[in-house]
C-alpha cells in the first residue's frame, strides 16, 4: 500500500529543500526553497516519534557527513542514507546505524553503468541485498523516456529507466554484451542499458527522484509513477513535485498502491504551505502503514 515517506536532504551540513534541477557545483545557480534552523537529528527524532519508517537521508555534496551521522544516531536502524556511498564506505555507514545504504553515482563511472562496481558494493555489504537501495533518479528525454542522472542530477548516464529483462531471460548474445559492459564499465556499442529487471536481483528497493520535478511543487510525473508500478516487483519510492494529500491519493491510484511518495518542499515542517506533516502521518495511519 502506498505510504508517505519523509526525507532529510543535507547540503553544506544543513537540512534544506532544493530545486533539484539547479543542484550543481555553481552556488550561483542553486535555487533553495528552504533552509531549516533545526538539525538533522531533530527531523530524525520527528520521524521516529511518528513511526515513519523508510525515510532517506541524502548527502548532497561534501560537508554533510556529521549531520548524517547525527540523524542516524537519533534513530539507529531505521533511516536509509545516500550520497557518496561506494564499496569502501557502504559497510561503515551500516555500522553507523543506517538501515540501508542508497547508491547511484558510484555505479556510473564516466556516466556508464558498471556491473563490476555494483557487485563490489554488494560484496562490501556481505552480499545482503536487503541492505542496498539503488537510486535511479532520472531526467526526462522526450515524452516517454527517462534516463538515470548522477552527480547531483546534472550528468545523464547511459541507463534508461525501463522495465528491461532479468539476466536469466536474456539470449546469449545479450549476456555477452552485458559481460562486456561489466568489464568495460559501460554500454557496448553505445547501447542504452536496461534497468529495472536487471537490477532487482541486487537490491531490496529503488528510490527514484524525478529531477525535473524535484522541488517545484508543480505536481508529480504521472507517467513515470504509472510505469514504475508496472515495471517494479520490489518496493519503490518516487520523489519529485509532490504538493499535497491529493498527490498521495494520485500516486496510490496510478500505482495501485505499489509506489510510495516522498513529499519535501510542500511540507509545513520544511516551510511549505501545501500540506501539513501531521496530515501526512494521519494519511499513513489511515492506509494501515
Amino acid at each position: 500500500m502506498t505510504r508517505f515517506r519523509p526525507c532529510i536532504d543535507l547540503h553544506t551540513g544543513q537540512v534544506k529543500q532544493i530545486v533539484g534541477g539547479t543542484l550543481d557545483s555553481s552556488t550561483s545557480e542553486l535555487k533553495t526553497n528552504y533552509v531549516s534552523h533545526h538539525s538533522a537529528g531533530h527531523f530524525a527524532r520527528l520521524y521516529r516519534d511518528n513511526g515513519l519508517e523508510g525515510a532517506h537521508v541524502i548527502m548532497l555534496g561534501p560537508g554533510n557527513e556529521d549531520a548524517a551521522k547525527e540523524a542516524l544516531a537519533a534513530w539507529p536502524g531505521h533511516l536509509q542514507v545516500g550520497g557518496g556511498i561506494n564499496d569502501q564506505n557502504a559497510a561503515a555507514w551500516m555500522e553507523r546505524g543506517a538501515s540501508k545504504v542508497i547508491i547511484t553515482s558510484f555505479l556510473f563511472p564516466s556516466g556508464k553503468f558498471s556491473q563490476e562496481r555494483l557487485d563490489a558494493v554488494l560484496a562490501a555489504l556481505g552480499g545482503q541485498k536487503d541492505h542496498l537501495v539503488i537510486d535511479l533518479s532520472c531526467r526526462r528525454r522526450g515524452d516517454d523516456k527517462w534516463f538515470v542522472a548522477m552527480n547531483k542530477w546534472q550528468t545523464i548516464t547511459d541507463m534508461e529507466v525501463n522495465q528491461g529483462r532479468s539476466a536469466v531471460n536474456l539470449p546469449p548474445i545479450q549476456l555477452e554484451a552485458r559481460a562486456l559492459r561489466a568489464k568495460g564499465g559501460g554500454a557496448a556499442n553505445n547501447d542504452t542499458v536496461e534497468s529495472i529487471k536487471s537490477l532487482e536481483p541486487y537490491c531490496s528497493e529503488f528510490l527514484i527522484h524525478a529531477a525535473d520535478n524535484e522541488g517545484l511543487q508543480k505536481g508529480i510525473d504521472e507517467k513515470l509513477v504509472g510505469k514504475l508500478a508496472e515495471w517494479c516487483s520490489i518496493p519503490v519510492t518516487y520523489a519529485g513535485g509532490g504538493r499535497n494529500l491529493d498527490d498521495l491519493e494520485l500516486v496510490k491510484s496510478l500505482s495501485h498502491g505499489r509506489v510510495d511518495l516522498t513529499i519535501g518542499s510542500a511540507l509545513d515542517c520544511f516551510g511549505g504551505t501545501g500540506v501539513k506533516f501531521d496530515d501526512c502521518v494521519a494519511w499513513n495511519t489511515e492506509q494501515g502503514g
